[in-house]
């Protein structure tokens, strides 16, 4: 039984699962492949987290934050791109596991990647939803209240989970409903719509960027770190650093965990070696 449970998937094997009629077509090249790594970066990572940390666990010290977790990202990333490379099939950290741990690490990080897209694709739509619905109150229109929030929200004062009096958030439901459908598709018509909204996004980011250099006030940024530079927290303890109302980690490395979130493109990517040209 314990060997059972570290045996490990040859590469000749998983290579042998990819042939016959039901493998995934490789379609994919450098610009489709580039444009899903930056759109699941470039979305609520930095969007909606970006304000949420600066205003709860950072401060103006949030610009130390993204370069923090940017540097980290390198790394994974660096591995990420070596493992596409030498197996290149779908699965990502689970097929890499599974080739180099075992059968029980894999299926722990398995159900880790399952964990992590879910949590990652509600964050997303509750995102896209909020600011879908203060886009539609411009011109007046309103989203009945029983329908436009999630019927739970974590409240930071208390620590605990709140009753917001609705029922489900339509517009998050619908968004991801089109999204499936997108994806239901066909990897090629996922990824040409991936890469429009990738330009879309794009442009944004430096219409803001290019605006916003104008309004810069260096004021702004004091005090820089109003919570410190730490922020370390294991098993719910925090080692180092203040903590928040409900005995969160606060400061400059809490906020890189936060707004890691923005940076899980590179995993993204690494779903679709099996899709990819040149892998």
């Amino acid at each position: 039984m314990p060997s059972q449970l570290f045996a490990r998937k040859p590469l000749s094997l998983l290579y042998e699962e990819m042939k016959g009629e039901n493998r995934l077509r490789r379609i994919l090249g450098p610009v489709t492949l580039t444009s899903l790594g930056v759109g699941a970066i470039i979305g609520t990572g930095i969007f909606v987290l970006t304000g949420v940390a600066a205003h709860d666990k950072t401060g103006p010290a949030l610009m130390l934050s993204f370069v923090v977790a940017g540097i980290a990202c390198i790394f994974a990333a660096l591995c990420y791109a070596e493992f596409a490379s030498m197996v290149p099939v779908a699965g990502s950290a689970y097929t890499y596991a599974y080739a180099t741990l075992g059968e029980l690490f894999a299926w722990i990080i398995g159900w880790d990647l399952v964990l992590e897209y879910a949590v990652g694709s509600a964050t997303v739509a509750h995102g896209w939803s909020h600011y879908f619905q203060d886009f539609i109150g411009i011109f007046g229109f309103e989203i009945p209240h029983v329908f436009s929030n999630a019927p739970f929200d974590f409240d930071p004062t208390s620590g605990l989970l709140s009753s917001t009096g609705t029922v489900f958030d339509l517009p998050a439901i619908i968004i991801t409903a089109i999204v499936t459908v997108v994806l239901v598709k066909g990897i090629q018509e996922s990824a040409r719509f991936n890469t429009t909204m990738v330009i879309v996004k794009l442009a944004v980011v430096f219409l803001v960027i290019g605006v916003g250099v104008f309004y810069i006030d260096p004021n702004n940024w004091k005090p820089f770190a109003p919570f410190g530079l730490t922020g370390v927290s294991f098993f719910g303890n925090t080692l180092f650093g203040q903590t928040g109302p409900a005995g969160e980690p606060l400061g400059m490395l809490a906020g890189a965990a936060t707004i890691f979130f923005a940076y899980i493109g590179f995993d993204s990517i690494s779903t679709h070696a099996e899709e990819a040209k040149r892998p």
